[in-house]
């Protein structure tokens, strides 16, 4: 089955997902709740990358988290595509450094 890559296309299969289940009127939105599903498919893409499993795997867990992330953006109104290049704009102006062996990139704020 082909599908779109863009962005509208995957909120516009998100938002239809939504209202088949009528998500607005029977909890599906409410953030907190979202918040709790997303810590679930955390753990999830943790238990793949930590007993090895598949790639394929992975991939449906990180999908989850995608799918969840979207229907968050629609539950709160807001823009995520929008709210992504701000960050990645952001992101791209900060420094990185090694922190324990690993790269990191953040507002480093130095204790004085």
């Amino acid at each position: 089955m082909s599908h779109s890559d863009s962005y509208q296309a995957m909120l516009d299969a998100v938002q239809a997902f939504h209202d088949k289940h009528d998500f607005r009127n029977t909890g599906g939105e409410e953030l907190t709740y979202r918040i709790a599903l997303m810590a679930e498919e955390l753990g999830e893409i943790s238990s793949c990358v930590t007993k090895g499993k598949s790639k394929e795997s992975l991939a449906e867990e990180v999908a989850d988290l995608f799918i969840l992330l979207i229907g968050t953006a629609i539950a709160a109104d807001f823009d995520l595509r929008e709210a992504f290049w701000k960050k990645m704009d952001a992101l791209m102006k900060r420094e990185s450094r090694m922190v324990d062996g690993r790269i990191r990139v953040s507002e480093f704020r130095d204790m004085k």
